[in-house]
């Protein structure tokens, strides 16, 4: 890789020196204050340090950090790579993560939806990986046609290769405008932010569709151009010609088609379909970058968590499995992984990066968890609380996560949080994965 100007050398090392100090201090995993102090003395050091190097941006309002896990560990099969492991999705993040492995030829980077513009025009990353648009902290990111708007236009007569999901209409029409785009099909189960079409406003008509995928079989089965497989997300607008894209590689429950053809079986340690949809876009991108789905889908099934994502806890006998759930759409993902033998423990704050707005609740279909126990804890406990009775739902509120886990029987719990009491949670726990 071509050598840092001295600036940015001199930039970068007392970024990772600030990022070390902050780990050894217990102030954070530095992955935030590493990359602002290198901005502050070097303003253009994320151009710089993505210079030379082969770049996979990921953004979407949910899984962005489990489908950059999923495409970073199927790239190591490439050779080194840096990636914000940790979430750190700004550009202060992107520079912490690219400075502390300097000499890595290829980067995986989660980007925050409302920064993706951002960083396009200051990583030129060749690679970029959309996969759905829901509303989310709207405090903070605004109407997501907006975001969708501006995607469109920061691809706009851009030189890149765009990874997309054909069944989210927004993210199909924010990706549109690319040079060139893969499509596939990976499903959109929450619908409620897309019955608009975002090119002229008309309704959207939605419908399930059989489809025949491209040709090719898998030895000693019938050829898959037999084998007629429905599609649940087909759309298009009744008012003008804008319709899902016609997808390439689809997501076929626990198998993912390729352009070939072929159908692979997932077989993931990760839980639930929106993991199974992750992994169809990391093997989509992961092909973008010249490696075969035989190499890379080893590489995916090795993934057990993702920063603390799905991780088990253990104290006095109680084992809870630990779920993020910040918005309408990913509480719906985490209802689709539940155990409904288990209780279940929420928990709901409202500060800073969870969007102080607390309204969203009431999208979500709580009546799934009706016949189980139901803990709620979290800072804002009382508005989830109302949501529940309105839903019919019993539960039992309960100062904190401490006293609603030693409430439960030994053996398993679920627990769904959103984003800080998650990490509150997780640093109960200790946990730094």
């Amino acid at each position: 890789m071509t050598q840092l100007p001295l600036r940015a050398q001199l930039a970068s090392a007392l970024g990772r020196t600030a990022a070390t100090l902050s780990r050894a201090t217990g102030r954070g995993d530095g992955s935030v204050i590493g990359g602002r102090i290198g901005l502050a003395l070097e303003p253009d050091l994320l151009s710089k340090l993505a210079r030379d190097r082969r770049l996979a941006l990921v953004s979407a309002t949910n899984g962005k950090t489990t489908t950059t896990r999923l495409i970073t560990s199927a790239l190591q099969e490439l050779g080194d790579v840096a990636t914000n492991a940790f979430g750190a999705n700004m550009p202060a993040g992107h520079v912490s993560a690219l400075a502390s492995a300097k000499d890595a030829p290829y980067g995986v980077l989660e980007v925050d939806e409302k920064y993706l513009p951002a960083v396009i025009d200051a990583t030129g990353a060749g690679v970029i990986a959309l996969m759905n648009l829901s509303r989310d902290q709207m405090d903070r990111a605004g109407e997501i046609w907006l975001l969708a708007q501006k995607w469109r236009r920061a691809l706009a007569g851009k030189n890149t290769h765009v990874i997309a999901n054909a069944d989210d209409p927004l993210v199909a029409w924010g990706a549109s405008t690319a040079a060139r785009v893969t499509w596939v099909a990976a499903g959109q189960p929450w619908k409620e932010d897309s019955w608009c079409c975002p090119e002229c406003g008309g309704p959207l008509d939605r419908k399930g569709v059989d489809y025949t995928p491209p040709g090719g079989h898998v030895a000693g089965a019938a050829p898959l151009a037999m084998v007629p497989r429905p599609v649940e997300d087909d759309w298009a607008c009744r008012e003008c010609s804008f319709r899902r894209p016609q997808p390439s590689w689809f997501l076929d429950d626990d198998a993912v088609i390729d352009p070939r053809g072929q159908r692979w079986v997932l077989d993931l340690q990760l839980p639930g379909r929106a993991n199974r949809a992750n992994a169809a876009i990391a093997l989509a991108t992961a092909e973008a970058f010249g490696l075969p789905v035989q190499a890379a889908l080893p590489r995916l099934r090795e993934v057990r968590s993702v920063a603390g994502r799905y991780t088990t806890v253990e104290r006095d006998g109680r084992r809870a499995r630990l779920l993020l759930a910040k918005n309408p759409a990913g509480w719906l993902e985490a209802f689709d992984v539940l155990d409904r033998s288990l209780p279940v423990i929420l928990s709901v704050n409202a500060q800073g990066p969870d969007g102080r707005d607390t309204s969203w609740l009431w999208d979500v279909d709580y009546r799934v968890l009706r016949g189980r126990p139901v803990f709620v804890t979290g800072e804002r406990m009382l508005d989830l609380a109302l949501r529940l009775d309105v839903a019919n739902v019993p539960f039992q509120l309960v100062a904190s996560f401490e006293q609603a886990l030693a409430a439960q029987p030994p053996g398993k719990v679920d627990v769904i949080a959103n984003y800080t009491a998650f990490q509150q949670i997780r640093a109960e726990f200790d946990r730094a994965v």
